[in-house]
Formats: C-alpha cells, structure tokens, sequence
C-alpha cells in the first residue's frame, strides 16, 4: 500500500475555478491532476511546457489586458482579417 502526502498552493480563485471545472468535465480529481502534473515533471525532468520571457510586444499586449485597453474584435474572423 502506498502512503501519500499533503500539497498546498496559492492561486487565483477565478482560475482555480475554471480549471477545476475543466479537470471535473474530464472526469479527474484534482489530486489525479496534481499527480499527473508531477509525473510530467518528473518524465521531462522539467517543466512538461515550455516557458519563454516575454517580448517588448508581448508585455505591452498582456499589459493592455489587463487595463481593458486592448483592441477588442467581434469575432475571429475579425480578429484574424486585421492580422
């Protein structure tokens, strides 16, 4: 029989929610998540994504964001027609 152990984390309530919704939909626990997420860790001796610093560009859209200043589009279509 194997023991198990207790983790702890701080994170957003809204994104705790919406990603707890998502795991419930495909029928994990979140414990399965967290264990699945360990065991990537551990099969890519890493991060199982990659992380990159942010560009100047990329900084500026996020910050935008997050003011609610950013360009806003109707529709992807919209959005992929001003690309």
């Amino acid at each position: 029989m194997s023991s198990t152990t207790t983790s702890h984390n701080r994170v957003d309530p809204n994104i705790k929610r919406d990603a707890e919704q998502i795991i419930k939909d495909m029928g994990l626990t979140i414990s399965d998540a967290h264990e699945l997420f360990y065991r990537q860790i551990i099969a890519h001796q890493g991060l199982p994504f990659e992380l990159h610093v942010p560009n100047k560009e990329t900084i500026q859209a996020m910050q935008e964001a997050k003011k609610g200043t950013g360009k806003k589009y109707s529709s992807v279509q919209e959005m992929l027609d001003d690309l």
